[in-house]
């Protein structure tokens, strides 16, 4: 039941998008830090490079929608990647507006250097969950994320 539905008023601490977003901000600044340190990597630059990694060679827009970050910030990223030699720009074959971003071997070996990190940090991270539950959260993760995807248009809140 919703604090809505309870008759109640709002309550930050039990407002499930505050919750949300806290818990997300402490995570990307427990990761953000250990990137940064030992790196040199904002959390969108390491985002871009999984993005590289994972799906090859992207433009910028793709890996706006990829990653649901704004195009200023990826652009930024791109820029400060591209800068480093951990990622290569090339003309988009159909599209002389755009370009296509890829890895380069170096950017390659620091992907191949980090996700072992962020895997431990993840596993950290879901060590006091079980199996069950973590499947739970991220189906529910999913599922919040489809819901806000769909209200994204909706110029009042439903019902």
């Amino acid at each position: 039941m919703t604090q809505l539905e309870a008759g109640e008023d709002l309550k930050l601490d039990a407002y499930l998008p505050y919750r949300l977003s806290v818990a997300s901000n402490a995570v990307s600044g427990l990761i953000a830090r250990a990137y940064q340190d030992r790196f040199g990597l904002t959390i969108p630059q390491w985002r871009l490079v999984c993005v590289l990694a994972e799906d090859g060679p992207a433009t910028q827009n793709q890996i706006v929608a990829r990653t649901v970050m704004d195009k200023v910030t990826v652009s930024r990223a791109a820029q400060g990647l591209l800068n480093r030699g951990f990622v290569a720009r090339s003309d988009h074959h159909a599209d002389g507006r755009s370009h296509v971003l890829a890895l380069t071997p170096e950017g390659a070996r620091l992907h191949s250097e980090i996700a072992p990190l962020a895997l431990a940090y993840e596993a950290a991270l879901i060590s006091g969950l079980t199996p069950d539950e973590v499947t739970l959260l991220k189906r529910l993760l999913g599922r919040l994320q489809t819901a806000a995807g769909a209200l994204v248009g909706e110029a009042q809140p439903p019902p």
